[in-house]
């Protein structure tokens, strides 16, 4: 065995990938780099900064590999490739700007020497170049020179000359090279382990898979074809990672906590082999159940997919073909939709699922289910008041969808089922049935919040929102609505409500009807031991609260967080650019420390891909989606600046108590 150690250049590195003499091996994750991560990158080569070194592996033995995300197919080698261990996203990036990739579209201004991604304006203004039209194999800098001339440019020619220079001697930087030369397939991965736990840290089930890979070559592929068999179906988030976290959950034993990857890496062969098979059997039962029975058309509809898991795991313990009671089935998704609504994967999801994977071994699993969830001999009902200041985050999502699936509602341009609206994403359409530029409009000074309200929200497609409702209020358009879908989506029959003028009263009266759809659902799945005259509805702690919103004014932009707790409020402020890029890292793995005021405040992202940031009373807690629609929705109906509260001066004096980013926005004083 021996290190090699040398140096070549990007062109040369390029040229390898695509004549397939850079392969990726199967303990290579996928390519994540976002936009502006690859637009640093070249500029980091342009300016001559370091770029990192790179490790490959060469051997004699074929190992398994996995698709490269540079946008074509890799030529057949005609020499033993180099499996790329290290430097695969730098890589992958590099490629796909120098062959003109449309996703990696990297311009650079000529005047300010800075680097993003391409916009439409940039592509209005003629000082930003394409960096591929410039270092890419066909370019012709001295016509871009030329045209440049004419740019209006506030830098002399020469200098032009020497800026477009640099940036086409991008391809001929040096990255420096360690080749490990006949070591062994499960040497490799623990080195690939090492080196990838060092910079940015690869998630748990990276790690997991790294292993599993070297030990079993092609157990990635099965993972892979079982992802796409779901993704097919509109269950793309049952990725790689959620099925490693289930063959994870697949090993744990009663009366002990859960089994870490620690426990999977170690496991046998045959063991893995098996808890693969309960995966695999508990997602042929349960996905059909959600999709039939519920009918959740995509996961992206599912709040926490860790509500999953105890299913999963509960049907994967049976044997093929076996059947269990109507009345069990109905209870484990009354349960799920309660767990849903309880958010009981909000915080700490291992612990509650340590809690119901235990429950899934008791005599009556329903009821010890339910139990953990404190819903013992009532039930789960939703109220109006349960409704109220929720917005598109909010898990309520999901039911105030479910509501109108279960009404046999309609899209109302093509008359279909509203889960044919379901967009590329998975996500299904949906518009506002006031549209928000109706009430921005109208003198009774509605917010942002109750403009976005669930209440205002309903399930068409986007050929319905352009073509019917438009930027026209429902009394325009409703008529041509028929009564039947109306009376599906839970429509309020007063006219009144239909106005602007009545739209407080619209919120109220669709809130009741959502509301007790919603608890019509819970009731056709509810188990025998619950009894509706021993419901209670569902108790919040009072007196908590937070509301994120934006300001802007005199070239500067605020993010202003208003958080309520122990009868106290505090205020914070932080800037948005500021959050965004701690967002951008997070993305990538990295924990932040964000500017609030004068003080600093944590940002952390966890395996799982939530992130928690740390703002006076709260550790607010949601997915990175969840915090950038956040921030967008905060200054869609930006405040002036003036407006904005003042910061508080002192940091929040005791212990920060978790909050769900998803109630943002509620005032939970309401509705206790």
């Amino acid at each position: 065995m021996a290190v090699e150690r040398t140096n070549r250049d990007v062109r040369t590195l390029i040229t390898q990938i695509a004549a397939g003499e850079i392969m990726l091996p199967e303990i290579q994750r996928g390519y994540v780099w976002k936009a502006s991560q690859v637009a640093r990158l070249i500029e980091s080569l342009y300016r001559g900064y370091p770029a990192g070194s790179l490790l490959f592996w060469k051997t004699g033995q074929t190992a398994e590999t996995r698709e490269a995300a540079i946008g074509l197919v890799q030529a057949l080698p005609s020499v033993m490739p180099l499996y790329l261990l290290d430097g695969q996203q730098r890589l992958t990036s590099l490629f796909r700007v120098l062959t003109d990739h449309p996703e990696a579209q990297v311009v650079f201004n000529i005047e300010t020497e800075a680097f993003q991604n391409q916009s439409a304006a940039t592509r209005r203004n003629k000082k930003w170049i394409k960096v591929y039209d410039v270092a890419g194999a066909d370019s012709d800098v001295f016509a871009i020179h030329a045209e440049l001339k004419g740019a209006g440019l506030a830098i002399a020619d020469p200098e032009i000359g020497r800026r477009l220079s640099a940036l086409q001697k991008i391809t001929q930087r040096d990255f420096h090279m360690e080749v490990l030369h006949d070591f062994e397939y499960e040497e490799v991965a623990d080195i690939f382990v090492r080196v990838n736990s060092g910079g940015r840290a690869l998630k748990t089930t990276d790690l997991a898979l790294a292993t599993l890979s070297a030990r079993t070559p092609g157990f990635l592929g099965q993972l892979e074809a079982e992802s796409a068999r779901w993704a097919e179906r509109g269950y793309g988030a049952l990725d790689v990672n959620f099925l490693i976290k289930a063959l994870t959950l697949s090993l744990s034993t009663t009366g002990k906590r859960l089994a870490s990857v620690a426990k999977l890496t170690a496991a046998s062969k045959e063991t893995v082999d098996a808890g693969w098979e309960q995966v695999h059997r508990g997602l042929a039962r349960v996905v059909p159940l959600l999709a039939e029975k519920l009918l959740i058309p995509s996961t992206a509809l599912v709040p926490s997919l860790a509500a999953l898991h105890p299913l999963i795991l509960f049907y994967g313990r049976l044997p093929d073909g076996a059947e269990i009671s109507a009345e069990v089935e109905n209870g484990l998704l009354y349960w799920f939709l309660a767990a849903t609504a309880r958010n009981r994967y909000g915080g700490a999801s291992d612990t509650a699922l340590t809690q119901d994977i235990r429950a899934l071994d008791a005599e009556d699993p329903v009821a010890a289910l339910l139990s953990n969830l404190g819903i013992r001999e009532g039930g789960v009902s939703v109220t109006a008041s349960d409704l109220a200041g929720r917005n598109h985050q909010s898990p309520y999502l999901m039911f105030c969808y479910l509501a109108a699936a279960h009404a046999g509602a309609t899209d109302w341009w093509d008359g279909g089922p509203i889960s044919g609206s379901v967009d590329r994403s998975g996500k299904p359409q949906y518009s506002l049935v006031h549209p928000a530029t109706k009430l921005r409009n109208y003198s009774a000074g509605f917010t942002s919040a109750e403009i976005n309200e669930l209440a205002n929200i309903v399930f068409v497609s986007e050929q319905t929102a352009k073509n019917i409702i438009g930027s026209r209020s429902p009394a325009a358009y409703m008529p041509a609505v028929g009564a039947s879908d109306r009376l599906a989506h839970a429509i309020p029959d007063d006219p009144a409500c239909l106005e602007p003028q009545g739209y407080r009263d619209f919120l109220t009266a669709r809130r009741a009807l959502l509301a007790e759809r919603i608890t019509t659902l819970f009731d056709q799945l509810r188990p025998g031991f619950l009894t509706k005259e021993a419901r209670e509805a569902e108790t919040r702690t009072a007196g908590e609260s937070l509301v994120l919103a934006g300001y802007s004014g005199a070239g500067r932009s605020v993010l202003a967080a208003v958080a309520e707790a122990e009868g106290q409020t505090w205020t914070g402020w932080i800037d948005p650019a500021d959050f965004e890029a701690a967002l951008d890292a997070a993305a990538t793995g990295l924990a932040s420390d964000v500017p609030v005021g004068d003080e600093t405040a944590p940002l952390r992202i966890d395996d799982e891909g939530s992130v928690t940031f740390g703002l006076g009373p709260f550790v607010i807690q949601g997915s990175l989606d969840q915090w950038r629609t956040a921030v967008k929705d905060a200054f869609e109906g930006s405040q002036p600046l003036a407006e904005c509260p003042e910061p508080s001066d002192e940091p929040w004096p005791s212990e920060p108590v978790e909050f769900l980013l998803s109630d943002a926005g509620v005032d939970l004083t309401a509705s206790s």
